[in-house]
């Protein structure tokens, strides 16, 4: 079958490969002239560990290529993804569909032959009418069908959880539609992962309510370790108690800084936006997003008092900076408050990153980069797990503590503990959900 896939961002370019290795013949366009010069060159625009490879193994086999004509591209398509930005729009909390209906009036201009325009971006319900309105207007003689794809891809583990996903959620009006759905995903039909076909508002709503949900979750275990830190309990006891309930489950029960990243923080507020719309407030996620907001503030304070108060004078050492690992993505991530508050309070902030150096050099400015986490540790006053990269995870604790002008460690991933800490010779341990320690300074005559 062949598809074509407009937008090669993230969503839109692990569709696009992942595809093509089922063995269609998929095209990638997009506007970015360097960004498909780059793709032809077989380099990739974002870090997603295993894509790389994948690409290059389909360019090879004559599945998958690139190009800035859509045109050209649509020439006997079957199928045209819609893959470009959703992003929150400014001012009002609604997802932007600039991008999606500018898609959606190209198509009507230039397909030909039937067709399923499938909305591979998130868009709030009623978009996929949109677009069918919108091309039809463009060209009411364009015989074509409109189907909803939503993308639930993690970051770092896009394409296993292409290849093997939880479920797959497709959309459609009619039998036609669905049929060319179900020979898209024949690779996935055969090895019995669900396919979950619904109407095209419930497809819709299924990708906003799941990420909700999974934000919720987030937000609650946050809000339950701010409270364990006040009570004396552990909240990796409390998480590990709940998520062996069947009816909670484990994942997501993680306390941190606080959720980021490209879904997350716009999904749940287009949803809180699209409750308004309807009178039909989504409280419990317009909760959600105000207490993530605090949480990420907290954090702060809470480095503050290990600092004695005062961030002006201290170096600081940053240990991740992404919004979570096996990523290059910064969108909303927690550093992006946390690190401007040290900043602006005096602190001289140097910060490792595996991954994140090019995006954090443009949005953290004032900030030292380093490549060695020991480097960046070495005569700091405080060090600060923000993301837990794996190298992070097996720190010589020891000589870091040596080194550092006053050994103090803020483990807001909770990767360590108080225990290993102070025998590893530090002064002071924080971390979230668990009780710290702090070394009361000795009384000199």
């Amino acid at each position: 079958m062949r598809i074509v896939m407009i937008g090669t961002g993230y969503v839109g370019l692990v569709s696009g490969v992942c595809f093509s290795d089922f063995g269609h013949d998929v095209v990638c366009v997009d506007k970015d002239a360097s960004k498909i010069e780059r793709l032809e060159n077989g380099e990739i625009p974002i870090y997603e560990p295993g894509l790389e490879a994948l690409l290059a193994k389909n360019v090879e086999a004559g599945r998958l290529s690139f190009t800035l004509d859509l045109e050209q591209a649509l020439v006997g398509a079957e199928a045209i993804f819609i893959a470009v930005g959703t992003p929150t729009r400014r001012g009002d909390g609604h997802a932007d569909l600039t991008y999606v209906m500018a898609a959606a009036e190209e198509i009507a201009k230039t397909a030909t032959g039937y067709v399923v325009v499938v909305t591979k971006s998130t868009v709030p319900v009623g978009t996929n009418r949109k677009v069918a309105d919108t091309i039809k207007t463009a060209n009411p003689n364009l015989d074509f069908d409109v189907a909803s794809n939503p993308e639930f891809l993690r970051e770092g583990a896009a394409i296993d959880d292409f290849m093997r996903p939880d479920r797959v959620v497709v959309g459609v009006e009619n039998e036609r539609a669905g049929q060319v759905m179900s020979d898209i995903y024949r690779p996935l039909f055969l090895r019995e992962f669900p396919i979950v076909t619904t109407d095209l508002e419930s497809a819709e709503m299924i990708k906003y309510a799941a990420n909700a949900f999974l934000a919720t979750k987030i937000t609650f275990i946050n809000e339950i370790a701010a409270l364990c830190e006040k009570t004396g309990a552990d909240v990796r006891e409390v998480s590990k108690g709940m998520g062996l309930d069947g009816r909670i489950g484990n994942k997501f029960l993680h306390a941190g800084p606080g959720y980021g990243g490209s879904c997350f923080p716009k999904d749940t507020s287009a949803l809180a936006r699209i409750g308004q719309d309807y009178a039909s407030p989504m409280m419990i996620t317009e909760a959600v997003i105000r207490v993530n907001d605090a949480i990420k503030l907290r954090m702060v304070e809470k480095l503050r008092d290990l600092c004695d108060g005062s961030f002006n004078g201290k170096k600081i050492a940053i240990f991740g900076v992404t919004f979570k690992p096996n990523t290059d993505d910064m969108r909303d991530a927690p550093s992006l408050t946390i690190v401007p508050a040290l900043v602006g309070g005096g602190a001289d902030v140097h910060a490792v990153d595996p991954q994140g150096r090019r995006e954090g050099e443009a949005l953290l400015p004032h900030v030292t980069w380093q490549a060695d986490a020991y480097v960046a540790a070495k005569d700091a006053d405080l060090v600060v797990i923000l993301t837990e990269w794996n190298e992070f995870r097996a720190l010589d604790l020891s000589r870091i503590a040596s080194d550092m002008a006053t050994a103090r460690l803020a483990d807001l991933r909770n990767i360590y503990n108080a225990v290993d800490a102070e025998a590893a010779g530090f002064d002071g341990y924080i971390s979230v959900g668990r009780q710290p320690f702090q070394k009361t300074p000795e009384t000199k005559c």
